[in-house]
């Protein structure tokens, strides 16, 4: 919780940021679980299912994902204002690959007339982490709430998030492809570059020949546009925390890193983009 001005804020995301516990506990952000379904039943994401237990799930049969419940997000608001909030600033991942957004800003019209904003970051993963975190110090340093979600915009104009998966297959049976389909080149083995678009929707930053290759035009592309600019770093993974890490170095020797984190994607994010994902969000600061 979040004093600003004599007002008590409570600050509200979504597991999809993949923030650690310890990041989200040591601001007191209150994240609400997407949900995974699969053969076995349904998982509060985070909560009832770890990335571990999901890819060996994903042996066997592709999970489903789903919206948060609106029970969980009532639940959430409703804790917050048990906690004597006085407001509510909810960042939620992207609009364009999700309905969360949409139900959120539902089941806050529910609470009128208390005050929630919810706020569509057009983004996911630990590009939404980042700017839950941007949110978080604006507001622990006495900005308001306004200043807080005017930071996150600026500061997602300025964001790049990127990854390389090593198949599309997961994207296309989730129907998050978004505008990559179009640069497949399957006989080629043409990877994709894929980065969330201004929109919030997926899309293709450059192509090359392997996944190798990829994740070369990938580091190529940010060590270029972010030359001689101060950044804050994050690494995503898929079941691959050595490479993830090996990742993070390369940036950090390349790149003017303030801060800098390694995280694995979400069991709800994982089904959409299977094992093996590296990704890539940089944001100047």
């Amino acid at each position: 919780m979040f004093d600003v001005n004599g007002e008590r804020v409570a600050l509200v995301c979504d597991t999809a940021c993949d923030l650690s516990d310890e990041q989200l506990q040591a601001y007191d952000i209150r994240p609400i679980p997407l949900r995974v379904s699969t053969s076995k039943g349904e998982f509060r994401d985070r909560l009832e299912i770890n990335p571990t237990r999901l890819y060996e799930i994903m042996e066997t049969e592709l999970p489903k994902t789903s919206l948060p419940l609106p029970g969980d997000v009532a639940a959430i608001y409703r804790q917050a204002m048990e906690d004597s909030a006085d407001r509510i600033l909810h960042l939620s991942i992207s609009s364009g690959l999700s309905g969360t957004y949409n139900m959120a800003t539902i089941v806050a019209e529910d609470f009128a007339p208390f005050p929630v904003q919810v706020v569509d970051t057009l983004t996911l993963s630990a590009g939404e982490g980042l700017l839950v975190l941007d949110a978080a110090e604006c507001l622990a340093s006495g900005g308001s709430v306004e200043d807080a979600v005017a930071l996150v915009k600026k500061c997602r104009g300025k964001q790049l998030g990127t990854f390389v998966i090593r198949t599309l297959e997961y994207l296309r049976k989730g129907g998050r492809i978004g505008l990559v389909e179009g640069v497949l080149g399957n006989l080629l083995q043409i990877k994709p570059v894929i980065y969330v678009n201004d929109d919030g929707i997926y899309d293709t930053l450059v192509k090359a020949r392997g996944f190798s290759k990829a994740l070369t035009a990938m580091r190529d592309s940010f060590f270029q546009r972010y030359a001689g600019q101060r950044v804050r770093l994050a690494i995503v993974h898929g079941n691959a925390e050595e490479d993830g890490q090996k990742l993070l170095e390369e940036f950090r020797a390349n790149l003017d890193v303030a801060d800098s984190f390694l995280s694995p994607v979400s069991p709800a994010l994982a089904i959409h983009t299977g094992p093996g994902l590296l990704g890539a969000i940089v944001e100047p600061v």
